[in-house]
């Protein structure tokens, strides 16, 4: 069992794939998916769809992850609400939303496995 700290984390979250913006994994290679990511270089989390989580690595390298299953609350500008266990970021970790405007989260999502994408040299 990881760490028996509980940490919410709440980020506010910006759509990348709207109307003018370009795809953040054009020109990326992905990797072998992995069950847990190092929270302590990362930027993030952008939602960019209902399927789709993005969290960024020095430039280098950007994480893409979603839910498992349908999360119907997850949705471009909301916020991002993260239950942390220890200092990484982990495959069935729990997270909610909070819609712009809202003050009560959603049900409880769980996260897929961290898929890295690097920049293609």
């Amino acid at each position: 069992m990881r760490g028996a700290v509980l940490a919410a984390v709440a980020l506010m979250t910006v759509g990348m794939l709207g109307a003018g913006k370009s795809d953040p994994l054009e020109s990326r290679v992905a990797g072998t998916p992995v069950r847990c990511i190092d929270l302590q270089q990362l930027n993030g989390p952008e939602i960019v769809d209902s399927q789709t989580i993005l969290y960024r690595q020095s430039g280098k390298r950007i994480w893409k992850t979603g839910p498992v299953g349908e999360c119907p609350s997850l949705r471009p500008f909301d916020t991002l609400i993260v239950d942390v266990y220890g200092g990484q970021l982990c495959r069935n970790d729990r997270f909610r939303t909070v819609s712009v405007g809202m003050s009560i989260p959603s049900g409880y999502c769980r996260f897929r496995d961290f898929t890295p994408y690097d920049k293609v040299k």
